[in-house]
């Protein structure tokens, strides 16, 4: 598989600045009634015992974003509840800077109510987003990424690609869409096969514009992990195990690859309607499959911590690879990220991400975990919803 010639590097690199918070406003959001923090756009190390509402910190954060958060909770389960009574409404504001500027943005819903999302006071659509802020995220849950569900590494794997690519989310979501309309048709029986063709047809142009998103992305983010020795982190290597990605690896036009998985879709209605799911290979089924190089190991056979570090290589890698393409380090929300890391590591994590430029969000229970950054990140304590406000910098 052949690099794309804009990975190479250049004598000149664009400057980079981060996507940072300035200030975070929360409005019965989880445990928070009414939060205002100010900031500077250094790396940011929320300190605290476990449920105090650092990682509910994050997740206001990860609402700035395309989807439903870094717990997959949606606009109708973060409202604050005061004796088992919901909030009628939340709020998360934000200013945030980049290197085109300073811009206000703010994301909330009513009780029963669609998310609204707006940019500088206006009605915004949630992938404008991602281009102000462009973001990455890590959870506990993740620990064991490689060793859990197929579907659990491909969903990581596409917020990565997310961010690079906002127009993947879009696409993705098309796709999904699409797919569970015709499996609905297939399950009915009897469907118009006119309409089905067109349901397929459809399913194959977002499945094909879904796999070269990935694609792209696994090749610049393989790129980025042979570029730099291996230090705290191991290097990986990445393979997409999927029937279109494999197509158009090999070299299949765009075009030849949609008629071949509509057609493949075709074939498989009889199978995928008696089993009431979608057992045609599609992007759907794909496998991210990722090897510790250093070990010659599938990382699923590696250790937690050892897997945990892979985790952050992909994603340390890819906030590098972000940071080039479009001259913003994107905000990184890492809860946890100091489980199951020694000492050497974490040192590896704090030089890594300084060395990205990016503002990072971090939770642990103890402000000792993060004392590789020194005076490099700013410092806040988190107890019951109430946080120590950060001296003023000037920054």
């Amino acid at each position: 598989m052949s690099k794309p010639a804009d990975t190479q590097q250049t004598d000149s690199p664009p400057p980079v600045a981060p996507a940072a918070v300035r200030r975070l406003r929360l409005t019965d959001f989880r445990g928070y009634h009414d939060l205002d923090l100010e900031i500077d756009a250094r790396p940011v190390a929320l300190f605290g015992e476990n449920g105090s509402g650092k990682t509910n910190l994050l997740e206001a954060l990860s609402f700035l974003a395309p989807g439903r958060g870094l717990r997959s909770a949606g606009a109708d389960g973060v409202a604050r509840k005061q004796e088992g009574v919901s909030a009628q409404a939340w709020a998360v504001f934000a200013e945030i800077e980049n290197i085109q500027g300073r811009f206000k943005l703010g994301v909330g819903a009513r009780s029963g109510g669609r998310r609204e999302t707006r940019i500088d006071g206006d009605p915004a659509q949630q992938v404008e987003l991602s281009r102000l802020i462009p973001m990455i995220w890590l959870t506990p849950a993740q620990d064991r990424l490689f060793a859990g569900p197929r579907a659990d590494r491909l969903k990581f794997f596409d917020r990565l690609v997310y961010a690079a690519d906002p127009a993947h989310a879009e696409a993705a979501t098309a796709y999904e869409k699409t797919r569970m309309r015709r499996q609905r048709l297939l399950d009915d029986g009897g469907a118009d096969p006119v309409w089905i063709d067109a349901l397929e047809t459809e399913m194959a142009g977002h499945g094909v514009a879904v796999a070269a998103a990935r694609l792209e992305a696994l090749i610049r983010l393989q790129a980025e992990i042979d570029a730099r020795p291996e230090g705290a982190f191991p290097q990986a290597d990445l393979a997409l195990d999927g029937a279109v990605e494999a197509d158009l690896a090999s070299g299949v036009a765009a075009a030849e690859a949609e008629d071949r998985f509509a057609r493949a879709l075709r074939e498989g209605r009889g199978r995928d309607g008696a089993v009431g799911r979608t057992l045609t290979r599609g992007p759907h089924r794909t496998e991210l499959a990722t090897r510790h190089r250093d070990k010659d190991q599938p990382a699923g056979d590696c250790s937690t911590g050892e897997q945990k570090a892979l985790i952050l290589t992909l994603a340390l890698a890819q906030a590098r690879v972000l940071a080039v393409r479009s001259s913003i380090a994107p905000l990184l929300l890492f809860d946890e990220a100091c489980a199951h890391l020694d000492a050497a590591r974490r040192e590896g994590l704090a030089r890594e991400i300084l060395a990205t430029g990016s503002q990072a969000w971090l939770t642990g229970v103890e402000r000792v975990l993060f004392e590789p950054f020194g005076s490099e990140a700013q410092y806040l304590k988190v107890d019951n919803g109430q946080i120590a406000q950060p001296a003023r910098t000037g920054n």
